[in-house]
């Protein structure tokens, strides 16, 4: 873990939990893809560069998600560093707060006010194409959160944020956080009809053919929203749908999983009502979905 892979050129990522991006600049400047999950990712992030004798010059956030950006108070700390995010993700990136509280539909408690869903705040810049370095192009990846990015190097390497999970993630997670539903099939499908000399997505290993994971998130993806439908027979309330969801799926409940499985599947049954498959009813105070 933490461990530098070169995947062609001057373009690199750190083995982490959440894949850091390193763009060479020249002989003795880099650029971060996102920054980890917390100060200590962020410790050993700098500690790689001082091995290789690189100086920190930007950091370039995908998005807002506190596990892609936790690392970016430290090092911009110790390194006066320019941080750049998407759209609506620097305003999340500037005010961390905003996660928990998206998430949570309200102020959050404190059990969701901690570095997996709300990182330190650093200071972000809105992220256009003339702050990004010569080398790099930007690829807007929206559906997992908000204005997603991705990058793609001189190098032809191409970094793809969260916009896939693993095979092994997707069997054991079976719902995946998901933001915008109709915008994230439209990104994987682009994804996958995309051709680079290397793919580093996020939570999955790297490869020169993405084409096969992004099928099978397409496909898990369509998965979910006919599970749905299945438990939407009957007019149901949304905690009752998040509770069959989790029984059925076998996952444990607690306030982490409740709002990132809750929001998505609020994610789903909007998507699933726009797209004209399911309906509401309000019932003596309640809201109710069933399937059409």
């Amino acid at each position: 873990m933490y461990e530098l892979v070169q995947a062609k050129g001057d373009s690199y990522y750190i083995q982490s939990p959440a894949k850091i991006g390193v763009f060479r600049l020249n002989e003795t400047a880099v650029c971060l893809i996102d920054s980890g999950n917390d100060k200590d990712a962020g410790r050993k992030v700098r500690q790689i560069l001082e091995r290789n004798h690189w100086t920190l010059a930007a950091i370039y956030n995908t998005h807002s998600n506190a596990d892609h950006i936790g690392g970016n108070k430290y090092l911009q700390g110790q390194s006066g560093c320019r941080i750049f995010a998407p759209g609506i993700e620097c305003g999340f990136t500037n005010h961390t707060v905003l996660e928990p509280a998206f998430l949570y539909g309200g102020f959050p408690p404190k059990d969701l006010r901690h570095k997996f869903l709300m990182a330190q705040e650093c200071k972000a810049e809105y992220l256009t194409p003339d702050t990004l370095p010569d080398g790099m192009t930007a690829i807007p990846l929206p559906g997992h959160f908000f204005d997603m990015m991705g990058f793609r190097t001189k190098d032809d390497v191409v970094y793809l944020a969260d916009c896939l999970s693993s095979r092994e993630t997707l069997e054991k997670y079976q719902i995946s956080f998901l933001y915008d539903v109709g915008a994230y099939l439209d990104t994987l499908d682009r994804v996958k009809e995309m051709k680079a000399a290397m793919f580093v997505p996020a939570h999955a290993e790297a490869t020169e053919d993405i084409a096969p994971l992004a099928q099978a998130n397409i496909d898990k993806v369509h998965e979910i929203a006919e599970k749905i439908l299945g438990v939407c027979k009957e007019a149901l309330c949304f905690e009752d749908i998040l509770q069959r969801l989790f029984n059925d799926f076998s996952l444990s409940m607690n306030f982490e999983q409740y709002v990132l499985i809750g929001s998505t599947v609020r994610s789903y049954l909007s998507w699933l009502k726009d797209t004209g498959r399911l309906d509401v009813a309000f019932v003596h105070g309640k809201l109710l979905w069933k399937a059409n």
